[in-house]
């Protein structure tokens, strides 16, 4: 398994950065609170193997048959998560996935590095310039009364405008804040893809199980056709009517197989391992809709989504942007002292010292005389605030579209899945038994009971779509709402078993 020893500290280091930026941009309390108070600690708190470590954007109830039941998990940021995962036990569980791919996810180790690098430079943006220490050594000494001068050592301190400097601060603390939202937004994606390849997973393992089941019931078929030639009841074309459907399921498994490998792969490489490391599923999944309406998910977006903290974030960094070139204007001090060194080669004199060294204070300001270019300063400045600001704009209504996209979505799939559960495969079941008990008469064809055979494979496959579609609906509905969403409980679907 690939590993990288940096990240092993993260948590702490990032706490410690946190810590030392906390006290900028107090003029701006509001939306730094919403973006410190909203996110998650940065480095999950390891839990049982049947528990799914949630992400703040991540809540779907998920209860799997065969395992021991597990209590709902309190999460890094204080919520709690009502999603239970009950693993068979030679399943590697989704919530060690997911702290595998925080901790080793190449992506998130990148950002992290760029956050500690920003919250960096606020601890050294507001910070005088450093002085100037300088000598000069006169080739041909300067003839004093007092004695011959041969050098001069002088020394400087620039002093910018002092309000220029603080909001200096306020912008690169916004920007690091910034730059942590994009770290937990990208984390969440990250949770998000790897539950996503898993729910696939699971489907495809699914559908392998029902075609391999579907197998045994075609075989079965085979062999009624096969005793029905005996009694002259059926002809050979049934037999190689059968014998042609089986061949065309072998070809579906291959092809399902194929495509797990590819799936697996995916998601270990959002793990940060090797690619042919094996993933098992559970053997079900039970899946539950929110309570909650699409303007409730939305609120929660605005008050817990990463991103769109970041933009926010982004927002007021640009607006003391405009502050920076604003104060761009005032002068500039430099204070400075030199001390001149001279020999004492003089008579002595009553009206000076002779070989006194002799010093001076002075001071210089800058003079701001090139309006032109303090105004494109501002422009400069306020054209990226004006921007920033529309783009904060776009993604609050991408993030309601995409919300109310993703509700209807799940709705659709839980109804599929309840359609299926309910009436369309008791239907398909009740139909391919009638037909198979009238072909053992002879009142039927073989054809008719292959036709049988295929729809009641193909629901079968469509239900456990359904069921993924629903899931992977959900693990996208949670990571664009920023935060754990409300589920209700109601009898899952489940796929009926036949008579």
């Amino acid at each position: 398994m690939k590993e990288h020893p940096s990240v092993r500290a993260r948590g702490l280091g990032l706490a410690l950065s946190a810590a030392l930026i906390t006290g900028c941009a107090s003029q701006s309390t509001n939306v730094q609170t919403a973006s410190t108070t909203a996110s998650v600690d940065l480095k999950p708190t390891p839990v049982a193997e049947t528990t799914v470590v949630e992400e703040p954007v991540m809540e779907a109830e998920i209860l799997q048959t065969g395992g021991v039941k597990s209590a709902p998990e309190e999460l890094t940021d204080g919520t709690h998560s009502d999603v239970v995962v009950n693993h068979p036990a030679i399943s590697q569980p989704l919530s060690e996935l997911e702290m595998l791919a925080v901790e080793q996810n190449p992506k998130l180790v990148k950002l992290y590095q760029e956050y500690n690098a920003a919250s960096s430079r606020s601890r050294y943006v507001n910070k005088l310039p450093d002085p100037k220490l300088g000598a000069n050594v006169f080739g041909a000494p300067l003839q004093t009364a007092s004695g011959s001068q041969r050098a001069v050592m002088s020394m400087s301190q620039a002093i910018p405008w002092l309000g220029k400097l603080n909001a200096m601060e306020q912008q690169a603390c916004f920007e690091a804040f910034a730059v942590r939202a994009d770290y937990l937004s990208e984390r969440l994606r990250v949770i998000a893809a790897v539950r996503t390849g898993w729910y696939r997973l699971y489907v495809i393992d699914q559908q392998i199980e029902t075609a391999e089941a579907n197998q045994q019931l075609l075989q079965s078929l085979i062999d009624v056709a096969n005793a029905q030639i005996s009694t002259g009841s059926a002809t050979q074309g049934d037999v190689l009517l059968g014998t042609l459907e089986l061949s065309k399921l072998e070809e579906r498994l291959l092809t399902y197989r194929k495509l797990r490998v590819a799936i697996q792969a995916e998601v270990n490489r959002l793990i940060a391992r090797d690619a042919d490391t094996s993933i098992l599923t559970p053997q079900e999944l039970k899946i539950d809709l929110p309570t909650l309406s699409s303007q409730q998910i939305f609120q929660q977006a605005r008050d817990s989504q990463p991103e769109i903290q970041a933009a926010q974030l982004r927002t007021q960094a640009t607006r003391w942007g405009i502050e920076v070139a604003h104060l761009s204007r005032r002068p500039e001090l430099t204070l400075s002292a030199n001390y001149f060194f001279t020999d004492n080669n003089r008579p002595p004199s009553n009206l000076y010292k002779v070989g006194q060294d002799p010093w001076s204070l002075g001071a210089q300001v800058s003079i701001p005389l090139w309006k032109e270019k303090y105004d494109a300063l501002e422009d400069e400045a306020t054209w990226k605030h004006l921007a920033s600001t529309y783009s904060e704009s776009d993604l609050l209504d991408r993030y309601d579209a995409l919300i109310t996209e993703l509700l209807a979505e799940a709705r659709r799939a839980e109804e599929t899945a309840q359609l299926y559960r309910d009436t369309i495969l008791p239907q398909a079941q009740q139909t391919l038994r009638a037909d198979q008990e009238s072909y053992s008469r002879g009142a039927v064809e073989f054809d008719r009971v292959i036709r049988d055979y295929r729809n009641l494979l193909t629901l079968e496959l469509g239900y456990h779509q359904a069921i993924g579609e629903l899931a992977i609906a959900l693990t996208q509905l949670s990571r664009v709402s920023g935060q754990d969403v409300p589920l209700h409980s109601p009898a899952p679907p489940a796929l009926p078993e036949p008579e």
